[in-house]
């Protein structure tokens, strides 16, 4: 999982190769049984003149690639990565609730997962408050964000009488359901209950909470006014979204947590 963005997919391998894996810059993992041999093996066939030193010495020393353990039983250390890998476990059993898949079918869930996971906006593309576009981990592997591919939703019919293509929509459809959710409870976590925090500021970038929307596709939405109550706080704002202008409570909105971050540090810089 590439760390900085927190991007990248729950694979499935069919192989272990050595140069797969050595397209990554940077390797952090644990001192698991299958890593420990795969160190002492690349030590073994790091020798000048052999046909692998030939072919891989040479980018890997221009591109800087390491490789580098934690400290042995101490899994804290990648809480980063297992924190992000437990999410979606945790939603992938109760996807798949003991079904049964081909390889293929497998591979396909997995490759629809990873297009939920890499599309979640972290922050505005720009500081143009009329842009709606947001950053995604996408950006970071591919350059852009991800294509969604509108398809009618599974039949409401029992699991045993679906067919198979309509059964692997039911599966990403339920992790969506599930992961999405948890995740727009997150972003609203940090900034209800837990302490005074700044009210919704005009121009702010928000996720708007609608079920009605398809897996990947998040409605985004900027603040364009404000609507205060009794108490001086924020309740109902203005927003504008791609289509239309809403009125929409605060607790149906979730602002991403690097605008958060951004009027905690302007708040902040004032008060210095």
């Amino acid at each position: 999982m590439p760390v900085p963005s927190r991007s990248g997919p729950p694979r499935d391998a069919d192989t272990s190769h050595i140069k797969d894996i050595l397209l990554f810059l940077k390797l952090y993992s644990d001192n698991a049984t299958t890593f420990q041999p795969a160190d002492k093996e690349l030590q073994s066939m790091f020798k000048a003149g052999s046909e692998f030193y030939i072919s891989t010495a040479a980018p890997l020393a221009s591109m800087g690639t390491s490789w580098t353990f934690i400290p042995p039983n101490s899994p804290h250390y990648g809480g980063l990565w297992e924190a992000g890998v437990r999410s979606v476990k945790h939603h992938l059993k109760r996807a798949f609730n003991d079904r049964l898949l081909t390889f293929e079918e497998f591979s396909t869930v997995l490759a629809e997962i990873e297009s939920c996971l890499n599309s979640r906006p972290i922050c505005p593309l720009t500081g143009d408050v009329e842009d709606l576009q947001a950053l995604t981990p996408a950006h970071f592997l591919i350059g852009e964000p991800t294509e969604v591919i509108l398809d009618a939703a599974p039949p409401e019919i029992p699991d045993n009488r679906l067919e198979r293509y309509h059964l692997l929509q039911a599966i990403r459809t339920h992790f969506w359901k599930r992961w999405s959710l948890e995740y727009m409870q997150h972003l609203q976590e940090r900034s209800k209950w837990r302490e005074p925090t700044e009210n919704f500021a005009v121009g702010q970038m928000v996720i708007l909470r609608d079920d009605r929307y398809p897996p990947s596709k998040w409605p985004l939405g900027r603040v364009t006014e404000v609507h205060l109550g009794p108490d001086g706080c924020v309740r109902v704002v203005t927003v504008k979204t791609a289509t239309s202008i809403l009125r929409r409570h605060v607790a149906r909105l979730c602002p991403l947590y690097v605008e958060q971050n951004s009027a905690k540090s302007d708040t902040a810089n004032k008060d210095m």
